[in-house]
């Protein structure tokens, strides 16, 4: 896993207003399109050239003569990751993705596994061009004109995670996933949600670990919209205050953009909603969004896996979800029920199948993990996937404005009759972890 440190380093300079914001790269072997940067099996990421593999042990080009960009391809026998220097923004990646004489079956995630493209099939001989939106974030807080007035204080976790680190890092996943070019443009136009909360939001970079917040990008438009992601595990309003996410946020929003708000999980540690502060912190938030002519969302906490005798969840998150609603009602801004939903999903499931959505797994089911891991707050990539849905069905089935930026990637959703987990696709990234995130 590479080292941030060196790279925050090189960003407190002044070479950052000058850095390069676009490229195109030919990802194959010697023959390379004109005004491309060739992307061979060797390049492994160089801090100076600003690109590379973080790996190139297992990859290998394959050239199958004809157009010198879609004739040629990079593929490898494991997932693997290409990481390009780029500030802080929004952005969008085209791929070339396929194989001129073959088939191809290609995943592509980016930062912490934040999913993008799913299972991207092309027929023999077909090369299809694929377009995401991405946005790159560090920790170095900003006015609107670039002054860097502060950095958010990172948990020593952070410090190794696929964000926070002044590059944009797509992973290459899938049982053949045949990479014939990148070309990365500045996106100024896309309306940005920006995500706050704790671990059942945050870009979750460690299998088997996952959250609603990292699978939301895939139900929406490219180009239209960018997923900022800000939420870390173990957070509550207060401390997202203290540690200057909030602050982070609030300098780089814009006029139309979203501020998605899901707190209550660790909040509930210290006191009810009304003694721990909640309840203040939150119609703060919603008047500052307001002030800077964002639209805040806030989002009732999910359910933990807590049944009775009769098979029904139990709330375990005392008044804090309640609060929400009727802060919504109260400051008249748009509410998703994801406590109400995920309580339907959680039911139909059932108390034994529910352990499929959670991180529910036997000894040694993953490297370094000795013992079984049984948690009934945090969710898997299914579990997560679920959730994003309920999100995305939520704001449909309320018409408000973001449905028109769903994409076809949504094909509706029913909590009362969750998807078989046996349907579900994720090829699992590389970075495993048995710790438990941050959090209650």
């Amino acid at each position: 896993m590479k080292n941030p440190i060196p790279i925050i380093m090189l960003f407190l300079s002044p070479f950052l207003l000058a850095q390069q914001m676009d490229f195109k790269f030919d990802f194959g072997g010697n023959r390379v399109e004109k005004g491309y940067i060739p992307v061979t099996p060797t390049s492994a990421f160089d801090k100076k050239a600003g690109y590379g593999f973080m790996d190139i042990s297992g990859l290998q080009s394959v050239d199958n003569g004809g157009n010198p960009l879609t004739g040629d391809f990079i593929t490898g026998d494991r997932p693997f990751y290409f990481s390009v220097v780029l500030p802080e923004g929004n952005y969008n990646i085209k791929l070339n993705i396929g194989d001129s004489r073959g088939v191809s079956e290609t995943t592509v995630r980016v930062e912490n596994r934040r999913l993008m493209l799913n299972e991207v099939r092309t027929q023999q001989g077909e090369t299809v061009e694929k377009t995401i939106t991405v946005h790159v974030k560090d920790s170095i807080i900003r006015k609107q004109d670039g002054t860097q007035i502060g950095i958010v204080k990172l948990k020593a976790r952070e410090r190794k995670y696929l964000h926070w680190d002044n590059l944009l890092t797509i992973e290459f996943n899938g049982k053949a996933p045949k990479i014939c070019s990148v070309v990365i443009q500045p996106n100024k136009i896309a309306k940005t949600i920006y995500l706050t909360g704790d671990s059942t939001v945050v870009d979750a970079q460690y299998e088997p670990w996952a959250s609603w917040g990292q699978m939301l990008p895939y139900f929406f438009v490219p180009d239209k919209v960018a997923i900022a992601n800000n939420a870390e595990s173990g957070e509550t309003l207060k401390a997202f205050e203290d540690r200057h996410r909030i602050d982070k946020i609030r300098n780089q929003i814009k006029p139309g953009d979203y501020l998605f708000i899901q707190f209550g999980h660790n909040d509930q540690k210290y006191a009810d909603s009304e003694k721990s502060g909640y309840r203040k912190r939150l119609k703060e938030w919603i008047q500052k969004a307001k002030q800077l002519g964002a639209v805040p969302v806030l989002v009732t906490s999910m359910n933990r896996r807590a049944f009775d005798e009769n098979n029904k969840i139990i709330n375990t998150l005392d008044d804090f979800p309640d609060a929400v609603r009727e802060i919504a009602a109260e400051e008249k801004v748009d509410l998703i029920d994801l406590n109400a939903l995920s309580r339907t999903l959680f039911e139909a499931m059932g108390p034994e199948a529910s352990k499929k959505a959670f991180v529910y797994y036997p000894a040694n089911s993953y490297p370094d993990q000795p013992a079984a891991l049984a948690d009934d707050t945090h969710f898997n990539t299914y579990g997560a996937y679920e959730l994003a849905k309920c999100v995305v069905k939520s704001i449909i089935d309320q018409n408000l404005p973001l449905k028109k930026y769903i994409s076809g990637n949504y094909k509706g959703f029913d909590p009362s009759r969750p998807d078989a987990v046996e349907d579900f696709h994720w090829p699992e990234s590389i970075y495993t972890e048995s710790l438990k995130p941050d959090g209650n």
